[in-house]
């Protein structure tokens, strides 16, 4: 295939061109601890423990999913991920609409509430309403045994495990009798503990992935799972709250919460990539120190910038990362946001490129076919910008927010798009939002990635980070994805910024046409939203300009 310098499918010979992944790798085991425990009992009585869940040293994985990676023909829409053995299995009859419906026919339809029924009277569509809209504990409990069996306390009579049933090919699993109806209630941040824990908190209640870190420190706790086989290609980390750590709104998520996730994305980034760069990684029962993370940062930044000035290289050179918050899922099937009420960090490193491929095997001599991350949109953005320009685009950009210029013009209503900063970060509102209340922070310094982040810079993301969400649940969004923009690690663009996007989903335009076309319906002006948001910084920040809750962890302060 003749070269092409923009990334698409589509070759200069008229052929489709893409990639597959081929994950071989070993995740180092940073775990503080065991917590081993009963998840429930088979339907005979055998007890189902989480031990898969917690094993012993490094995990190594040999043949993981292979993954299809295919750019858009376009460049601007990013790409397509297909993991293989999940295609294979529809090849026989591919219908991804052909799944269990909450409402199944039309006499199930009818049955809606009229003021007098039992609740064991009432249609699914009812069921899942009051799943999802009820504060009744009580009521939630009747509706969590409705979706599941439990095993239960005798005396307290509350759940102490699910129970356990084997599927065709001799797995265990929860015996659910009403997924969607599961989903939705175990979502309710009403519903008492004791079922949270059961159904969804409790290490391996969802699933046998191992846990590979910890953070249990200022009052939080946090586990990190390893997804193997995962739709990111070489797997992806999961950090969620731990099930001491009950987190369903993000007025219940401290600052250290924040600090302790983001703690994990960077220890996993930088551990792993120092391993794939043959560095020496401090042994560690737990997460590692600041000071021990800042050290090993700083030798794998050497080490990056030893191999880019040889031009060789790296086998991982840029991250995914992203966060959602919130849940919902309608009477009618469609779900909203997050697959857990509670915060659910994702990240992960990426390679360079991939080898590419025929349609039968891998095409020997070649040009690998590049690997998609968004931050790389950006890159070629400002290297174009500047060219054009003559100045750096992030420079001129920071300059206009703090230049900026109301929309309407009105000469008495504040012109500011800034609603936070410190001497690190700025958070504030795009001229140009994507949805109801987008908002995004942006390092001040040329820092592009995680990899170019020190401890202070660090600190002020997860500050910041954490200040938004609590901004916008406060005004009263309850659904927010956040994901980053950032650089390739090895790429020499010396002024690209860190940048981090926050998308509420509002309740009257979730997504329709117009957003797939990229164009975003706005009713409001940006610098009236940027005043909302400085209106809530007081209520959050302490008198010192610092959350009480801050936690010492990472604070270079």
């Amino acid at each position: 295939m003749s070269k092409i310098t923009l990334r698409t499918c589509v070759s200069a010979t008229g052929h489709f061109s893409y990639g597959i992944h081929k994950p071989r790798f070993t995740a180092v085991n940073l775990r503080k601890k065991d917590y081993i425990v009963t998840l429930g009992h088979t339907v005979d009585d055998q007890p189902v423990t989480n031990t898969a869940n917690f094993p012993k040293g490094p995990v190594h994985v040999a043949a993981s999913g292979e993954v299809f990676e295919i750019p858009n023909a376009f460049p601007f829409f990013g790409a397509t991920f297909i993991p293989k053995a999940g295609a294979d299995r529809q090849i026989s009859g591919c219908n991804p609409f052909e799944t269990e419906s909450p409402v199944s026919t039309t006499q199930e339809r009818s049955k809606m509430p009229h003021g007098n029924e039992r609740l064991e009277d009432l249609g699914r569509p009812a069921l899942l309403a009051l799943a999802k809209a009820s504060s009744d504990p009580v009521l939630l409990s009747r509706l969590a045994e409705r979706s599941c069996r439990f095993v239960h306390d005798k005396e307290s009579g509350y759940p102490t495990g699910m129970r356990y049933e084997r599927t065709e090919s001799g797995r265990l699993r929860p015996a659910v009798r009403d997924h969607y109806l599961f989903e939705v209630v175990s979502n309710n941040p009403w519903l008492p503990d004791a079922y949270k824990r059961a159904m969804v908190l409790t290490p391996g209640a969802q699933g046998d992935s191992p846990i590979m870190g910890e953070y249990d420190h200022d009052g939080t706790h946090i586990w990190e799972y390893l997804r193997e086989n995962s739709y990111i290609p070489w797997g992806h980390y999961a950090a969620n709250m731990a099930h001491d750590a009950i987190r369903y709104t993000v007025s219940s998520l401290s600052l250290a919460d924040i600090v302790g996730l983001r703690h994990l994305y960077y220890q996993r980034i930088y551990i792993q990539l120092a391993e794939s760069l043959n560095l020496s990684v401090p042994e560690a029962n737990g997460p590692l120190s600041p000071n021990s993370l800042e050290d090993l940062r700083r030798r794998a930044v050497e080490a990056v910038e030893t191999l880019a000035a040889k031009k060789r290289p790296l086998p991982f050179n840029g991250t995914i990362w992203g966060q959602n918050f919130g849940f919902d899922l309608s009477p009618s099937g469609y779900r909203l946001n997050a697959s857990h009420q509670q915060i659910h960090q994702q990240y992960a490193l990426v390679p360079p490129a991939v080898p590419e491929w025929t349609g039968t095997l891998e095409k020997t001599g070649a040009e690998p076919i590049p690997t998609y991350v968004q931050g790389d949109l950006v890159t070629a953005f400002i290297r174009e910008y500047r060219e054009a320009v003559g100045r750096p685009f992030f420079e001129l950009y920071l300059k206009a927010i703090q230049n900026n210029v109301r929309t309407d013009g009105h000469p008495d209503k504040s012109p500011s798009l800034v609603y936070y900063e410190d001497e690190h970060v700025t958070a504030f509102v795009p001229k140009a939002q994507r949805s109801q209340g987008e908002v995004q922070i942006i390092t001040k310094k040329p820092v592009g990635n995680i990899i170019e982040a020190d401890l202070e810079v660090r600190y002020s993301l997860d500050r910041a980070i954490w200040l938004t969400m609590r901004i916008l649940e406060a005004l009263g969004a309850r659904m927010i994805t956040i994901f980053d923009l950032s650089k390739r690690f090895d790429d020499p663009n010396c002024d690209q910024h860190l940048v981090y996007c926050f998308l509420p989903r509002h309740p009257q335009s979730p997504g329709s046409f117009s957003e797939f076309q990229q164009r975003w319906i706005i009713g409001h002006y940006p610098e009236d939203f940027a005043e909302t948001c400085r209106q809530q910084v007081p209520k959050l920040m302490g008198p010192a300009g610092q959350p009480e809750d801050a936690g010492s962890w990472n604070n270079p302060k």
